[in-house]
């Protein structure tokens, strides 16, 4: 399934009548399917390529160096994570995976950065660090647009989101699904779930897998050409409108047998808010015909939930 696609260049052009076709695109995009592919993302082709390689460094180690750098009490939230420790909501299988996980660097004095661990630097791999710090930022110049164009379709302030996603609680995520060795008691590598977030920036996964579940119930597999990234709204937006956004379900599933002797990396990064920031429904997604779906929630809190039902919190 081609998802659609957009342009963020027309958003950023300056032209009225281009941004607000952006807009629509976008936004209806995020009504019917819940994803898009964004072309022209203003992430450098060089820097993710550069995060791939050392990502792949990285999970190349010795699992007793890896674990080196897994803390506990983080929930996962900073450093590695190992293989079979998460799980999706409602499922007790664990996921066929291992992450690594960086947080926000707060440069300005904000009293946010209390509230944020320490990311963790890797020693072995001495690029992955600093490359990490520069793509993250990357994520975000381009994420915080996209957010920019999602609340002028919500007929909200274009700087709505500003305020809240400035040293906000965002994560850069690398993955390794490790090579099948025998025979999986599940078709499945990451079962189906959605995200927490507001939305989710994917750039180029090293391989198929990634399937997304249409409103017709049938699972589709997802695409994007080497030069997009893929976008999608989280659970956070989707309370936020009231449903009207859509917060899609999606899984990760195994490859074809011939493919099993084969690693995959995907490296998402997930959009958060500061935690003190209301999810409260808008008021304007609330009416007769869609009344209030959710109870009111912080950001911080809705996470807190969220981490303790997949298995990373205790």
């Amino acid at each position: 399934m081609s998802i659609p696609v957009v342009d963020l260049a027309d958003f950023l052009s300056g032209d009225p009548v281009r941004k607000q076709s952006f807009v629509n695109q976008l936004g209806k995009a995020y009504e019917d399917v819940g994803f898009v592919a964004v072309k022209n993302h203003g992430i450098p082709d060089e820097l993710i390529a550069d995060l791939y390689k050392y990502v792949q460094q990285f999970f190349s180690l010795p699992s007793d160096e890896k674990k080196g750098y897994e803390v506990p009490g983080l929930a996962g939230q900073r450093g590695y994570t190992s293989f079979g420790k998460e799980h999706a909501k409602g499922s007790e299988a664990p996921d066929l995976k291992e992450f690594f996980q960086f947080g926000q660097t707060v440069e300005d004095g904000d009293p946010v950065k209390e509230e944020y661990p320490e990311n963790i630097a890797v020693e072995e791999v001495p690029d992955f660090t600093p490359t990490f710090r520069k793509a993250y930022r990357a994520f975000e110049t381009s994420g915080r647009a996209l957010l920019q164009a999602i609340a002028l379709y919500l007929k909200l302030d274009e700087d709505y989101f500003e305020q809240q996603v400035h040293n906000g609680n965002s994560i850069l995520r690398a993955i390794h699904y490790p090579p099948i060795t025998h025979e999986p008691k599940s078709a499945i590598r990451a079962e189906q779930h959605e995200d927490i977030n507001l939305i989710t920036l994917l750039v180029g996964a090293s391989a198929d897998g990634l399937q997304i579940l249409t409103k017709q119930n049938e699972w589709i597999g997802v695409t994007s050409l080497p030069e997009q990234i893929v976008v999608n709204v989280g659970d956070m937006l989707q309370r936020l409108t009231n449903n009207r956004l859509k917060s899609t379900t999606h899984r990760v599933v195994n490859p074809p047998r011939n493919m099993w002797h084969t690693s995959r990396f995907s490296i998402p990064f997930f959009l958060h808010p500061k935690s003190r920031m209301s999810l409260a429904c808008l008021d304007s997604c609330v009416d007769a015909t869609h009344p209030k779906a959710y109870p009111d929630a912080t950001a911080g809190e809705y996470l807190d939930e969220r981490l303790r039902e997949i298995g990373l919190k205790k």
